[in-house]
């Protein structure tokens, strides 16, 4: 089974780390953002595909080819175009269904491989109060409806966090415009895939975003603390 890693950002609310190094490959608990995630991975994944962009040859010179024994490839994003045009550069080389992630978030084991018991999932988090995100609206059958990005004030919601199980079905699918700088989303595309199959979705045990400096000092010392332990999750 495949995974693709979307890690073609610039990272600008980490600079001036990210002015010289990818935020990927920021290390913090003695690895770098992508290895932390690739130690989750399930056995059942032996390929991944890397969508890279900013300062992208440091992470092919770093993981070439193979990386603890999975197969790698590479997919140039020249212009940031959204993470749902970043998955369409992958259309040629994905197969049946694969994994998808945010290569520069956190996210474990245990999450990964309850999303792969679904034909197609996405990954969510329960939060309470006030957060700003993609929340997810259910219809009255309880099956994804929308998702609703911006700031929200519930008493309680489920957001998304960036990590799918996804069939080839999507590449049926115009990718959906977000009005941002011209870019398309993946969760708004995935939408229109969810009116004609469905997309399951669980609830996350462990994840961790780092989207600024106090944050990424707030997740390494919660590594190094060993408080989630997600090596064993």
């Amino acid at each position: 089974m495949q995974a693709v890693f979307l890690i073609a950002g610039k990272g600008t609310r980490l600079r001036p780390l990210t002015y010289h190094v990818p935020k990927p490959m920021i290390r913090i608990a003695g690895k770098n953002l992508i290895e932390h995630n690739f130690d989750q991975l399930p056995d059942c994944i032996d390929e991944c595909i890397f969508v890279v962009g900013h300062l992208n040859e440091q992470i092919i010179n770093h993981f070439g080819n193979y990386f603890q024994g999975k197969k790698i490839k590479y997919i140039k994003q020249k212009k940031q175009l959204g993470t749902g045009h970043a998955l369409s550069l992958c259309k040629d080389i994905l197969k049946d269904r694969f994994l998808v992630l945010m290569g520069d978030d956190l996210y474990c084991k245990n999450d990964i491989e309850k999303c792969l018991k679904h034909n197609q999932c996405l990954l969510t988090k329960e939060i309470h109060g006030k957060f700003a995100g993609g929340r997810i609206i259910f219809d009255a059958e309880k099956k994804l409806k929308d998702i609703k990005e911006g700031i929200h004030k519930q008493k309680t919601s489920l957001v998304n966090i960036g990590l799918y199980i996804i069939s080839e079905k999507i590449f049926d699918y115009d990718l959906v415009s977000i009005g941002i700088n011209n870019e398309y989303g993946l969760p708004q595309t995935l939408l229109k895939v969810a009116k004609d199959h469905e997309v399951k979705i669980e609830k996350s045990d462990f994840w961790m975003q780092i989207n600024d400096i106090k944050q990424l000092k707030r997740v390494e010392k919660i590594l190094n603390q060993n408080i989630c332990n997600i090596q064993k999750k």
